[in-house]
């Protein structure tokens, strides 16, 4: 059948595989023209929340910019029927495909990275397609709305809510440009304890320690979280709400991470990255319309980096330092990779920008169709080099 994207609020339902092929195809290009030359780079590479964004970027990176062996972990849906699988479903086999064209060391594991089960699953893939090797870098970019605690069984389901009072501010439908006004609820303590623990580093802690007790971690190993924190235009349904509490759990458990990996001169970074258009970031009131005016002004400023471009450039900053203990780092020990998008120039003409925005000048004034592009990119569709007219029969 010929597949199209079908769109309910801010998720796609359908994917093309020809155009997440293409997404990856790109992605392991610009990792091949930017080789790292530090013969410290990370050779053993685990990425647990492989299948899209930020995850997908790191373990791109990893392979074609430093020619590291993979394990990548995630969940995903395969095809059924007439309904086809998810992005991420495409973008693990488009990333096997390419690796194994390259002849680099790969295993992809789909399942619930927060169950136990995973674990001791990925820790036999480890073994076998790192044979005799251990870990020098731990991704952990898991982006999930649900999860069940493997000790208690209970479920919990994360919130994109303010903390204290109501929030309102203005929001855009990316799909017709119209911004209106949206009024967000106070989240209740019940919800925020349940979003720490779904969005929180409690799984990232478990995975360290079920890693270190299998003796899989390098001695100088890394291992890195990703965060965001914005502007204060964002913070108060961003870095001072649900998620936000969530991402300060993220980094107390860092600091837990680093000191239990500092006998084998370990190092635990949380990496603040780039606002980008991700599934998880279009469901966020307000920052759609954010990203929008940002993407405009930093391709004016030629500033502008997708994914793999900041991963890239991630993975640079860390290895290219004299070692893993030196990389440039804030006060609170994180990683700034956001420092493009924070400069002062752009901050400030953005909220020139923010005070004027209406749905009469948004096409002028942002980079709406940017925004749009990327969403439907993330699915597959929109792509040069895809004829979407192909009848594909196995999907």
């Amino acid at each position: 059948m010929v597949i199209e994207p079908k769109v309910k609020g801010f998720i796609c339902i359908t994917a093309h595989p020809d155009g997440c092929d293409e997404n990856v195809r790109r992605a392991v290009e610009y990792s091949l023209a930017h080789k790292g030359e530090s013969k410290d780079g990370p050779k053993n590479v685990l990425v647990i929340g492989s299948s899209t964004g930020y995850g997908l970027a790191s373990r791109i990176t990893a392979a074609f910019s430093f020619g590291a062996a993979t394990v990548g972990v995630a969940y995903e849906r395969p095809s059924s029927g007439k309904r086809t699988a998810s992005a991420g479903w495409y973008n693990n086999a488009a990333f096997e495909k390419y690796a194994a064209k390259h002849s680099l060391p790969f295993a992809s594991l789909n399942g619930d990275a927060f169950s136990d089960e995973m674990k001791v699953q990925t820790m036999e893939a480890i073994r076998k397609t790192m044979p005799g090797q251990k870990l020098d870098l731990i991704v952990y970019s898991v982006a999930a709305p649900k999860r069940t605690d493997p000790h208690t069984g209970e479920t919990y389901s994360s919130v994109l809510k303010p903390i204290g009072k109501p929030y309102c501010e203005k929001s855009v439908d990316f799909h017709t440009g119209k911004i209106s006004s949206v009024s967000l609820d106070p989240a209740t303590e019940e919800e925020i304890s349940a979003t720490i623990k779904v969005m929180g580093g409690e799984d990232w802690l478990m995975w360290i320690n079920a890693l270190k007790e299998n003796d899989l971690i390098a001695e100088n190993a890394v291992t890195l979280a990703y965060s965001y924190i914005g502007p204060e235009l964002t913070h108060a349904v961003y870095k001072d709400g649900t998620i936000g509490k969530a991402k300060d759990d993220l980094e107390e458990k860092a600091r837990e991470i680093d000191k239990a990996l500092s006998s084998i001169g370990g190092k635990a970074y949380i990496s603040v990255n780039k606002a980008l258009v991700t599934q998880s970031s279009a469901a966020i009131p307000v920052v759609p319309l954010y990203i929008s005016i940002l993407y405009r002004l930093m391709k004016e400023n030629g500033t502008h980096e997708n994914c793999i471009m900041q991963m890239n450039r991630l993975f640079h900053r860390i290895y290219d330092s004299s070692d893993v203990k030196s990389v440039p780092v804030d006060d609170c020990g994180r990683i700034r990779m956001d420092d493009l998008e924070m400069a002062e120039d752009i901050q400030s003409r953005l909220k020139d920008v923010w005070s004027v925005i209406s749905s009469d000048n948004i096409d002028e004034l942002t980079d709406i169709k940017g925004y749009r592009d990327d969403f439907y990119a993330l699915f597959g569709f929109g792509l040069d080099n895809v004829d979407y007219t192909r009848d594909i029969t196995d999907f």
